[in-house]
């Protein structure tokens, strides 16, 4: 081996050349990235429409949930319920969702967030290629 060939078992394991990131697309936090502000983008472009139509879902889901509280008591013969006891303001209703869509936008913007931070970590850590 002195003055020789290399031994056999390291033929072919030239060092590992040093080359830059290859295309953006490559990479699976881009798409995270992208897929996640364009769910923010369409939130966004929702949020109007959804707090009108929430509301009314809303509004039938609180309506059925008193008619079977009412047809509970009727069944057990106890008093009809005054429901103008608990009532409540429709614009004090209207701020107080039982689904807000923030929810949705903060885990749209915590996964764009966590891309985008490991893109840019992926991006500029040195791509060893062998």
């Amino acid at each position: 081996m002195p003055g020789g060939e290399p031994p056999a078992y390291t033929a072919g394991m030239d060092a590992p050349d040093r080359t830059g990131p290859g295309p953006l697309t490559d990479s699976a936090w881009f798409w995270g990235l992208a897929f996640s502000l364009t769910a923010l983008f369409a939130i966004g472009l929702i949020a109007p429409k959804f707090a009108i139509r929430q509301r009314q879902v809303e509004g039938r889901f609180l309506g059925r949930q008193a008619a079977a509280d009412a047809r509970v008591r009727r069944a057990a013969g106890l008093p009809a319920a005054d429901l103008a006891e608990g009532a409540r303001d429709r614009d004090e209703v209207q701020q107080d969702r039982i689904v807000p869509l923030w929810t949705l936008a903060s885990g749209a913007a915590a996964a764009a967030a966590g891309s985008a931070c490991m893109l840019w970590r992926e991006r500029r850590r040195p791509q060893i290629s062998r």
